[in-house]
């Protein structure tokens, strides 16, 4: 990536993770659609209405419904609601296809090309023209927002409108294999120039008064973290069609176990994001109740702020890093916390992509003490080492807690160890993490897409999303090869190999768990599709 670019990525921890979630080993092999079947009483007690409200339940919480101001998956939810994208993933399969767009292709080998349908508009009937797109890709590299999505753009040297349908983006390395991706992605929505400002990020509420929407749907009622009403948008042109329901309600909780008795008790439709492994559990023995899995990406990490962390130097801050990779049992949280719906993650890319390796289980498979010991006393270091530990009991799910206790106990466990465990809501700690605010901290990931890099370019990069001070040029040449490489099997081996590199030198991050997409909803609801692109659709929802 390009540092002047570069910016704060999601998950999509961004893109964020997700707590109620089951062990994936095959996360892009495929696509899997589910639809509920049977039928069930909603909260309005309707039980055959394909017409009627949907209303689904979540507790992501939304940053700002701005693009150029969020990189998280609550936020994300609403965007992929209301904004038209160039490319979007199809439901179903995943499959990533033009959809404000006509067509989009290489024109040259560092030159991605679009055509866009013509007669475009956002609901407020300004044009959604090629100038828009430009003034959306524009504005969030000139915002570079910290929480921002900046840094998906990194390749992105200079995009032109030369016309009212035609958009150019050249790239500043040749043949990215990714940026087609990223069109579908948190960078991807189509902004109206008319409502949002050049170099700031806009208030939620001026962007709903705006109408500056141009998705399936549009923002009927808008009640921050509350509640969200869309309704049906006649206009929209793109690639999902229209949808099956004109009204859909997302309503927030703020704790998995609210979400749960709301989907139990009909308040809600659908459930999605985040129910704890004990109650998807416990849902599951519900006959009134479909529990609908789909392939996941998530993955689970200590991320370590080399500028803060414990150690005087960088050697002893690596041997710190290394000697905590030997003292975590992931066995024990995915089991124990997690009651197997989530699995061990040995490797910084989810199983099934291209190119992953466990590369990080050269630090053993279970809780090695001696070797802890070692790496900190040839390092100079005398025990126990003060680590302050964060974690987030509200955007990674309320087992968070339990979660960062377990790694808390284990790392104590060694003798090697004193932990101080502190956590913060996300609204705060979304902004601190990239203040060297947390010297070892929690962090999710879901990927913007299904792609290996995906999960090694917004950590390793140059002015990666993490903003823990870790840049290596040789990584990142590394990153710029496999990006470029239009052979699979070549790109695969030097994805593979900057894992191994990573896991041997650096360890800025440790991965811990990995798992995958759950929804639960009443039986009456049909069209769950949870694919690839890992993302609900709730255009494909409807009540039968």
């Amino acid at each position: 990536m390009s540092a002047h670019q570069a910016n704060s990525f999601r998950r999509r921890a961004s893109r964020q993770t997700r707590v109620g979630l089951i062990a994936v080993t095959t996360v892009a092999v495929g696509s899997l659609v589910v639809s509920a079947c049977g039928s069930g009483r909603t909260d309005s007690g309707s039980s055959s209405d394909s017409g009627a409200a949907i209303t689904v339940g979540t507790t992501d919480q939304v940053s700002f419904i701005d693009p150029a101001g969020s990189y998280d998956n609550g936020s994300l939810a609403v965007m992929k609601v209301v904004y038209p994208f160039l490319m979007d993933f199809e439901p179903g399969s995943g499959t990533l296809k033009p959809s404000a767009a006509q067509s989009c292709s290489f024109t040259s080998t560092t030159v991605y090309s679009c055509t866009l349908k013509k007669g475009l508009t956002f609901a407020n009937g300004d044009p959604l023209t090629a100038q828009a797109v430009k003034y959306s890709f524009d504005r969030i590299v000139k915002i570079n927002d910290p929480n921002g999505p900046s840094s998906l753009l990194a390749n992105l040297k200079s995009t032109d409108a030369p016309d009212d349908t035609t958009v150019n983006f050249t790239l500043t390395e040749p043949n990215d294999q990714t940026f087609p991706q990223l069109l579908g992605t948190n960078v991807g929505p189509i902004v109206d120039p008319k409502v949002f400002p050049a170099d700031k990020v806009l208030d939620d509420d001026a962007i709903v008064k705006g109408k500056a929407f141009g998705g399936q749907y549009t923002i009927d009622s808008y009640d921050k973290n509350k509640l969200v009403e869309f309704v049906k948008n006649p206009n929209y042109q793109g690639l999902l069609g229209a949808p099956k329901t004109d009204k859909v309600r997302l309503k927030y909780y703020t704790q998995a176990t609210n979400l749960k008795l709301a989907i139990e008790q009909g308040e809600i439709d659908l459930a999605y994001r985040s129910l704890t492994p004990t109650d998807v559990g416990a849902l599951r023995k519900n006959s009134a109740l479909t529990v609908h899995e789909g392939p996941g990406g998530e993955l689970r990490y200590l991320v370590f702020n080399l500028n803060t962390m414990p150690g005087g130097t960088p050697e002893q801050k690596l041997a710190v890093r290394k000697a905590i990779a030997s003292s975590v049992d992931r066995d024990a949280i995915a089991k124990d916390v997690y009651q197997g719906t989530f699995s061990p993650a040995y490797s910084m890319i989810v199983g099934g992509l291209p190119g992953a390796t466990d590369a990080y289980k050269k630090y053993g498979e279970k809780p090695d003490a001696a070797a802890a010991k070692k790496y900190l006393t040839d390092a100079g270091i005398s025990t126990p080492v003060s680590v302050n530990l964060w974690y987030n009991p509200d955007h990674y799910g309320s087992s968070s807690a339990d979660e960062y206790a377990k790694v808390k106990a284990q790392l104590e466990a060694t003798g090697l160890f004193r932990i101080t465990l502190s956590s913060a809501n996300w609204q705060t700690y979304s902004k601190d993490r990239v203040k060297n605010t947390y010297p070892v901290y929690q962090l999710g990931w879901f990927p913007d897409f299904p792609d290996a890099d995906n999960y090694l370019t917004p950590f390793l990069d140059k002015n990666n999303f993490l903003k823990s001070g870790f840049e290596n040029p040789e990584i990142s040449a590394m990153l710029s090869q496999e990006r470029s490489e239009l052979d699979p099997a070549k790109r695969a081996a030097i994805i593979t190999d900057i894992q191994n590199i990573v896991a041997d030198r650096h360890i800025p991050t440790l991965p811990l768990l990995q798992g995958k997409q759950i929804a639960v909803s009443r039986n009456n609801i049909d069209g769950v599709t949870l694919d690839k692109s890992f993302t609900l659709h709730v255009g494909t929802l409807s009540k039968k």
